[in-house]
C-alpha cells in the first residue's frame, strides 16, 4: 500500500474512533447516530482507497451530492454496547434508506435488503431492523459499513424515492422492534390496507359503472381508485423486473391517467359530459409520457413537478365547477363533497411543498394517506347512494324476491321437516322391531328357563337376564315414563330386594309430580339405582338403608345413603376403582348429570346421583 493510501486509511479509522467516542454515552439504552463518513464507490468492501467525507443524518443526496447516483458507502463506528441481559441483542434501526442497502459489521455481511444493480429492490418506504450478532460485536472499537444504493433525484418523480439514508439507531433489539413496528405500520402496512380496499372497491365500482351507461360517473371513480392504488404498488412489488428509470418513467405516467379519471368523475357526477374534455383529455395522457421520453431520465424529476402543477389545477377547476353545479341544485350533499375536496386539496399542497423543499418525509407520508382515506369515504357515500336509487326503481322487484325466497325457504324446510320426520319413522320402527324380535324370541326363551330349570341358581339368572332386556326393550321403544310412576317401581323393587337381603329400608320421594322422563333416562336411572342396591346387599355390611329423592334446582336428585362398613380406601386414594361405580358415573355422564360417592371405613357410603331435568325430563302435555 502507498504513503498516500496508508495515511488516507490511518485518517479515515482515526475520525471513525472519534465518532464513536463522541456520539455513544455509556450509560444510554439506544443511541442516535447522526454523523458518519461516506464515499461512493460501488466497492466489496468500504473504499479504503477513497476520500471519505464526514456526513450529517439524515444524509438527502439531492443536497449533498446533486446530480450523483449510488452506491455509496457509509462507516460509523462505535463502541460495545452494555446488554442489560445476557440474552439480549443489540440491533440497528434505519428509519430510511434509498432505494436498497447492506450492512457489513466488523466487514462481515450481516443484512441485505435484496438486489444491489439493476433491477434495484426498492425499499424506500421500508423501516430496516438488522440484528447485530453478538459473536461479531468486538469488545472495543466496532465498525458499521452500510452500502446505499439509490438513484440520483433528477431521476425519480418523487423526492422521497431519491437516494439517502436516515439517521441510525444502535440499541437493544426489543426497544427497537417496537420503533421498527410502528413506523412499518404507518408507512407500510396501512397504506398497503388502503391500497388494497381501493383496489376492490375500485373494480367494483367500475364494473358496476360500466354495466349502467347512465351513472358513468361510477366508472370513471372506479379508475381513478384502481389507478391511485396502482401508484403504491411499489409497496407490494418491491423488485420489478424493469430498470429504475423504467419503473419512474411508468409511475409519472400514470399521474396523467389519474387525472383524467378524476376530471370526468367530477364532471360526470355532476350530470355534464364537455366534449372538450372527452377530446384534450386522452390526447394529454400520451402527451405526458412523450415529453417525459424527449426529456430524457435526468430531466425526470423537474418535468414531473411541472406537470403534476398542470394536472392538479386541472382537477381544480373540475372540483370547483362540480360544487358551483351541487350549490345551484341545493344538494344536501354538496357539504359533505366540499369538505372531501377541500381536504383533499391541502393534501395536495402539502405533498408538492415537501417535494419542493425537502425535510422530514412525515408530512408528505401524512398526505399521502389522506387521499386514499377520503377516496375511500367518497365511494362508499357512492355506494350509498347509488343502492338507494337502485332500491327505490326496483322495489317492485325486491319484493317480489322477497316473496319467492320466503316461498323457497319454506319449501325447503318443509322438505327438512319431512326428511327428517321420515328418518325418525325409520328409526322409531327399526327400533320397535328390534324390540318385538327381543320380546318375542330371546324373552320367550328366558321365561322358559325361568319356568323349567331345576336349578336354582340357573332360574334366578334367567330371571334377572329377563329383567335385564324387558328393561333394554323398554329403553328401545322410547315411550316417556311419568316421574311419578318410575318412583313406584324404583320404590317397590329397592325396598323389595334390600327387604329380602334383611336390610331395613327407608324410602323418601315426593308425590304428585307432573314431569315426564324419558325412556333413555329412565333406563340409565334405573340401572344406577340397581347397582347401588346390589352393592349395599353385597358389600355394604349395614342393616339400615336409605333412599331420598327430590326436584329442585331445576335437577332430580337421589341420594342412597347405608349404615354399613363403608368402601376401603385404595393405594392411590380412589373410591371408584370397582367396575360397577365407574359404570354408575358412566351412566349419569351420558345424561350430562354426575354420580358421586362418599364413603370412609366404619361410617357407611352415600352415593349423590344429580340429572338435569332439561336434560332427562320433559314436561307433561
Amino acid at each position: 500500500m502507498s504513503p498516500p493510501a496508508l495515511l488516507r486509511r490511518l485518517s479515515s479509522l482515526l475520525t471513525v474512533l472519534l465518532f464513536a467516542l463522541l456520539s455513544l454515552p455509556a450509560a444510554a439504552q439506544t443511541l442516535r447516530i447522526t454523523s458518519a463518513l461516506a464515499a461512493p464507490g460501488d466497492t466489496p468492501g468500504f473504499p479504503a482507497d477513497a476520500d471519505a467525507q464526514p456526513v450529517s443524518l439524515p444524509d438527502d443526496w439531492s443536497r449533498s451530492r446533486p446530480g450523483a447516483s449510488g452506491p455509496v458507502w457509509y462507516r460509523i463506528g462505535f463502541r460495545a454496547p452494555e446488554r442489560p441481559g445476557d440474552d439480549e441483542l443489540s440491533a440497528l434501526y434505519i428509519e430510511r434508506a434509498c432505494t436498497n442497502l447492506e450492512v457489513y459489521l466488523n466487514g462481515q455481511l450481516v443484512f441485505s435488503g435484496g438486489r444491489m444493480r439493476e433491477p434495484l429492490t426498492n425499499n424506500c418506504g421500508q423501516p430496516q431492523l438488522v440484528t447485530l450478532p453478538s459473536a461479531l460485536i468486538a469488545p472495543e472499537l466496532n465498525t458499521l459499513d452500510i452500502k446505499v444504493a439509490g438513484q440520483s433525484m433528477a431521476r425519480v418523480g418523487s423526492r422521497w424515492r431519491a437516494g439517502g439514508l436516515s439517521a441510525l439507531e444502535l440499541g437493544p433489539q426489543s426497544l427497537l422492534l417496537h420503533r421498527q413496528a410502528r413506523q412499518h405500520t404507518f408507512a407500510v402496512a396501512l397504506p398497503q390496507a388502503l391500497s388494497a380496499t381501493l383496489l376492490l372497491m375500485g373494480s367494483f365500482m367500475f364494473v358496476l359503472g360500466t354495466i349502467n351507461r347512465r351513472e358513468s360517473h361510477l366508472a370513471y371513480f372506479g379508475a381513478l381508485t384502481v389507478l391511485w392504488s396502482a401508484l403504491e404498488a411499489r409497496l407490494w412489488l418491491r423488485t420489478v423486473p424493469v430498470d429504475a428509470a423504467v419503473a419512474e418513467f411508468l409511475l409519472c405516467s400514470l399521474l396523467a391517467f389519474i387525472t383524467l379519471a378524476a376530471v370526468q368523475f367530477l364532471l360526470r357526477y355532476a350530470q355534464h359530459r364537455s366534449r372538450i374534455a372527452d377530446r384534450l383529455l386522452p390526447l394529454q395522457c400520451a402527451a405526458m409520457p412523450a415529453t417525459l421520453v424527449l426529456a430524457g431520465p435526468e430531466r425526470l424529476h423537474v418535468l414531473t413537478m411541472l406537470w403534476s402543477l398542470v394536472l392538479g389545477l386541472q382537477v381544480g377547476a373540475a372540483a370547483i365547477y362540480y360544487l358551483r353545479a351541487q350549490w345551484r341544485g341545493h344538494s344536501r350533499s354538496s357539504w359533505v363533497m366540499a369538505a372531501t375536496l377541500g381536504t383533499l386539496a391541502l393534501a395536495g399542497l402539502v405533498e408538492f411543498v415537501s417535494q419542493q423543499v425537502g425535510g422530514s418525509p412525515m408530512p408528505a407520508q401524512a398526505a399521502r394517506l389522506v387521499a386514499p382515506l377520503m377516496f375511500v369515504v367518497v365511494g362508499l357515500r357512492l355506494v350509498q347512494q347509488h343502492g338507494r336509487a337502485l332500491q327505490e326503481a326496483e322495489l317492485g322487484r325486491a319484493h317480489l324476491e322477497e316473496r319467492v325466497r320466503e316461498a323457497t325457504a319454506e319449501i325447503e324446510r318443509n322438505f327438512r321437516q319431512l326428511a327428517e320426520l321420515r328418518v325418525e319413522q325409520i328409526t322409531e320402527r327399526e327400533r320397535k322391531r328390534i324390540a318385538a324380535d327381543l320380546h318375542d324370541d330371546l324373552g320367550a326363551k328366558l321365561l322358559t328357563i325361568v319356568h323349567t330349570s331345576d336349578d336354582q341358581r340357573i332360574s334366578t339368572l334367567a330371571r334377572e337376564a329377563l329383567e335385564e332386556m324387558r328393561l333394554s326393550v323398554r329403553g328401545l321403544t322410547g315411550r316417556a315414563v311419568r316421574l311419578a310412576d318410575a318412583l313406584g317401581d324404583w320404590r317397590a323393587e329397592v325396598v323389595n330386594r334390600l327387604a329380602q337381603a334383611g336390610i331395613q329400608a327407608e324410602w323418601e320421594a315426593p308425590e304428585d309430580l307432573t314431569q315426564m322422563l324419558s325412556a333413555r333416562a329412565f333406563v340409565q336411572t334405573t340401572r344406577i339405582l340397581r347397582e347401588a342396591t346390589s352393592n349395599i346387599i353385597k358389600h355394604s355390611g349395614g342393616s339400615h338403608a336409605s333412599v331420598t329423592c327430590t326436584v329442585a334446582d331445576g335437577d332430580f336428585k337421589v341420594v342412597v345413603q347405608d349404615d354399613g362398613d363403608g368402601i376401603k380406601i385404595e393405594n392411590d386414594g380412589r373410591l371408584d376403582r370397582g367396575h360397577g361405580m365407574a359404570t354408575m358415573k358412566n351412566r349419569a355422564k351420558q345424561l350430562q348429570g354426575q354420580c358421586l360417592v362418599e364413603s370412609a371405613p366404619g361410617r357407611g357410603t352415600v352415593i349423590r346421583l344429580t340429572i338435569p331435568l332439561d336434560r332427562a325430563l320433559e314436561a307433561a302435555s
